[in-house]
């Protein structure tokens, strides 16, 4: 078996795993870690007039993003959605606000019309399975986050924030040579900055 096999079946076998964990992390978080969650990434996430925020619609027992997205808009901010295209494609963004109609994606994740205005987001909030201190993340396998990322770091900056329970870090995750890392991991109890890493 080759070395990314190998890292790709190690991954494999953290999900569920992972899932379990992330499920008991919501039940010990308790209602309102979303609002928690978001107090603590306005006080330390730099977010600049102009910034156009991509947040996520929460499935399964992933934290909520929406007390985020809400004051963001109420802010000012221009706020959008992920779009699932195509499998192997990237993701597109669509502007979002609090009661646009919505429509069912692929996966039967909530999305904006296909009549909502494109959006070119210059912060990213990301779900995840699971974190480590590196900013990696495990996703569900669809590589639909970290082949968007790759794209759109080739062409602008960007500030990609992991929204988590805190209970969600784990040491050390698998990686291959196309996860992208995240720049911040924002849980209800507090905001971690990643260190840069080396070019």
């Amino acid at each position: 078996m080759s070395h990314s096999a190998a890292i790709h079946d190690r991954k494999q076998a953290l999900r569920e795993y992972a899932l379990a964990r992330r499920r008991s992390a919501r039940r010990a978080a308790g209602p309102g870690a979303g609002v928690r969650a978001a107090n603590h990434y306005l006080a330390a996430v730099a977010t600049p007039a102009g910034a156009v925020i991509s947040g996520y619609w929460a499935i399964r027992d992933e934290i909520d993003a929406m007390p985020l997205l809400a004051r963001l808009v109420g802010a000012g901010f221009v706020c959008c959605l992920p779009s699932v295209v195509g499998k192997g494609e990237a993701l597109q963004f669509r502007v979002w606000t609090p009661g646009a109609a919505l429509s069912r994606g692929p996966f039967r994740i909530p999305e904006p019309a296909e009549d909502a205005a494109p959006a070119q987001p210059t912060h990213l909030l990301v779900p995840l399975l699971a974190y480590d201190r590196d900013g990696y993340r495990l996703g569900y396998g669809g590589g639909y986050y970290d082949r968007s990322l790759r794209a759109m770091r080739q062409t602008r900056p960007i500030v990609t924030v992991g929204l988590a329970y805190t209970e969600q870090l784990m040491q050390g995750l698998p990686r291959e040579e196309h996860d992208e890392p995240l720049d911040w991991i924002v849980t209800e109890r507090g905001a971690m900055p990643i260190a840069p890493r080396a070019a």
